[in-house]
Order: C-alpha cells, then structure tokens, then sequence
C-alpha cells in the first residue's frame, strides 16, 4: 500500500523516526509471535513495544526479533511504582526504555504525590544508569501531572539524564487545558519517545471525546504542523508508536500510512 502524504517532498523528520506500534494491537491471533514481527515488517513499520505483563513467550519473541530484525523498543510498566523488574525486562529484550506514568493519589496533595513518584524513579535511577535504560514518564490521564511545564519540572527533579518524557500527543487536550503543541515546546529536550494518536481523528481517535472547539489536521485534536517544527527545532530523533485501536493487517498497514503522513515522512 502507497502512503500518499500530498506533499512535494518528506519534511526534516524523515530519516529520524522510526515506527511501530504497541504488541497488542497485533490483532491477528492465528498467527505466531514470529508471523506477527514478519507482518510488522512487511506494513512498513520498524519495531514494537512490549507491556510487563503481556501474555507471550518471551523466548519467542527474542526469536521473532533477531530473525525479522523488528526490535522491541521498549518496556511499558505503566503505573506500577516498582521499576526495576522492568528494567531487568529491558535488559533482556535490548530496549533502550522503559515507559512509566505517574498515577495521581487524589487524597493526597499534589506535592505529596510529586514525592512520592520522585521517589519511585530516585529507587530506579541507578539501574537504569547501569543498564543505560531511560525511564521515560508519560503523560496520561489518571497522572497528577497536569501541563507540560510541571511534567518539566517533575523530570528535572529527578536529577538524572536517564529519566526523560515519553510525550503522548493524544492525551494533552483531551485531559488538560494545553494542546499538543504546548505540551511540546514546555518540554523540548527531554522528549525520548512519541505516544501517536488523535482523538478527534475519524479512523485513529475516538471523535465521541474530542474537545469541543478544538481545531486540529483533518479533524482531529493535533496540528501536526505545529508540533512537527518544534520536534524538528529539537532535533528529534527516536521512536513514534501508535497506540489507538488495534486491527489487522489491512489496519496496521494504513496505520502506518497515516503515521508517516502526519509525521510527514517517506513513504
């Protein structure tokens, strides 16, 4: 399938992302852990990312990677506060993060629960220093971290170059009063890692939740354009995984399509 961007020429991000999509949207059960990193390659897309507790042998999936060449990127342990079996699982599978987001204790005060997941990173900053692993923070819903200026200030706090931003462009304006794009310039530098989606998008969001007023690319909630330049500004190089819907591979495969049309990237 031809991934059709409309534009003259791939824009300065290509070459510099690469894509994949979370294991579990592989939504092909007949096929095995190796057929599943062949179709993976075979869509155009370069990796995937493994949660902790996915139900899959991971002798296999070792298998399927080093056969296809498809890497696990990276390890999600979610909101779990304990870190280092993670970090162990990384290590295993050669990823170069692990994703961690910060749930938020509404009993407790915002510097309260600031504390406390600082301390959670703090207890497995000197693994993940060993390991050479970034512990990459997402912004999500359920997190106390509410705009991209304190998700900048959680990070720095840290005092540690290996715990850096996993910036999920879908879950910005849906759940706080900031757009994609401002979440971005707040954070610049420490974006490791891309979350893909766009909640307002017809195919790839959820429409039902878009924010009302909210102006964004065809639809959806993200101006691509805007955030495009600033990771260009940043000199942004790494991984964008998409994590909406899974499907097939008719669907994967025009997932990575629109990946690369809203990153504007090679086809």
């Amino acid at each position: 399938m031809a991934c059709l961007s409309g534009m003259a020429m791939a824009g300065p991000l290509s070459g510099r992302i690469k894509l994949a999509v979370k294991y579990d949207m592989i939504l092909e059960p007949e096929l095995s852990v190796r057929e599943k990193f062949e179709l993976l390659r075979d869509v155009g897309l370069h990796g995937t990312e493994l949660k902790t507790d996915a139900s899959v042998d991971h002798d296999e999936v070792l298998e399927a990677a080093q056969v296809t060449g498809i890497p696990v990127h990276g390890i999600i342990n979610a909101s779990d506060p304990v870190i280092v079996p993670a970090l162990k699982m990384a290590k295993r599978f050669g990823c170069d993060s692990v994703l961690t987001w910060a749930r938020e204790d509404p009993g407790l005060s915002y510097k309260e629960n600031f504390e406390i997941w600082r301390g959670h990173l703090r207890d497995a900053i000197p693994l993940a220093e060993e390991f050479g692993i970034n512990l990459c923070v997402e912004n999500v819903r359920a997190t106390f971290i509410k705009t991209g200026q304190q998700m900048a200030e959680f990070i720095d706090s840290c005092e540690s170059d290996r715990v850096k931003s996993y910036f999920d462009l879908g879950n910005t304006i849906s759940w706080t009063e900031q757009s994609a794009q401002n979440w971005a310039s707040a954070l610049g530098h420490r974006i490791y890692k891309l979350d893909i989606k766009d909640r307002g998008h017809p195919e790839f969001g959820d429409p039902k939740i878009k924010r009302e007023g909210v102006v964004g690319t065809n639809g959806g909630e993200v101006h691509w354009q805007k955030v495009r330049d600033i990771l260009n500004g940043i000199q942004f190089s790494g991984w964008a995984t998409a994590e909406v819907r899974g499907g097939d591979r008719r669907r994967l495969e025009r997932m990575a399509c629109w990946m690369r049309n809203v990153l504007d990237l090679d086809s």
